[in-house]
C-alpha cells in the first residue's frame, strides 16, 4: 500500500501537443518486458479510466497495436512520445509513462516488472 496520498498531477508529450492529467496515489510502477515496452523503455502506473482526463492534444494523438490488438497504445504525432496506454489485461485503465508527468520524482516508490512477452 502506498504512503503518498493521492493527488492530481499533469503531464505531456515533449513537444506540449499531448497533455493529461491523472489522479493517482501511486501504489507502485511497472515496467514490462513486451516488445514494444522494452523499446520504449517506460515507467509506468496504472490508473483507472475515471482517474484519467485528456486534456489537450486528441488530434494530435496516433495509436499503435499489435499481437492481440487490444492493447491501445498512444503516442504523440509531432514529437513522438509515448505518454500512455490502454491496458490489455485492464482494459478500463490506462498506462501512464511517468516520466511524462510534470516534476514528477518516482524515488521510493517500488517497482513490479511485468512478463508481457510471456501472456497468448
Amino acid at each position: 500500500m502506498s504512503s503518498r496520498q493521492a493527488a492530481r498531477y499533469e503531464g505531456s508529450c515533449h513537444c506540449g501537443a499531448v497533455r493529461f492529467a491523472v489522479t493517482t496515489d501511486f501504489p507502485e510502477l511497472t515496467t514490462c518486458d513486451c516488445s514494444i515496452c522494452s523499446r520504449k523503455n517506460a515507467l509506468m502506473v496504472a490508473v483507472h479510466e475515471d482517474h484519467f482526463e485528456l486534456l489537450a492534444g486528441e488530434g494530435a494523438l496516433r495509436e499503435y497495436r499489435f499481437h492481440t490488438g487490444v492493447a491501445r497504445h498512444f503516442f504523440c504525432g509531432t514529437c513522438g512520445i509515448y505518454p500512455f496506454h490502454r491496458k490489455r489485461m485492464l482494459p478500463d485503465h490506462y498506462g501512464i509513462n511517468v516520466f511524462c508527468l510534470d516534476g514528477f520524482d518516482p524515488s521510493g516508490i517500488p517497482v513490479r516488472e511485468t512478463h508481457g512477452t510471456q501472456l497468448p
